[in-house]
């Protein structure tokens, strides 16, 4: 797995309580463990650092989609259930520059 990739994967609820098969896009990964950020299709919950998708051939999302980059896990590799596509190297670059934004990565 490499960063860009969309794979299905068992996310966590925040609370702990459960956790549901969803996409998600690789933000890093090793021979041990993955760290991914959640896709939703609950555009009406959109906030400041999230990065919208739109379905295409490449990504293999069924409908519109934002990328929650304040949702990140990191989980085992086991976890993986498969890969849909892939996000294009525009929306990697939306990806970081969210990620600078969102960890206050800039002075």
């Amino acid at each position: 797995m490499k960063k860009g990739d969309i794979i299905l994967i068992s996310f966590p609820f925040t609370d702990l309580t459960g956790s549901k098969l969803r996409p998600a896009v690789v933000l890093a990964s090793n021979e041990l463990d993955v760290t991914v950020a959640f896709i939703t299709t609950q555009l009406k919950w959109r906030e400041e650092f999230d990065v919208l998708l739109s379905p295409n051939l490449t990504n293999g999302l069924k409908m519109d989609s934002m990328i929650r980059l304040s949702k990140i896990a990191t989980l085992d590799v086991e976890l993986v259930e498969g890969k849909l596509g892939n996000v294009t190297t525009d929306d990697i670059l939306l990806i970081n520059n969210s990620l600078i934004k969102l960890f206050k990565l800039k002075n």
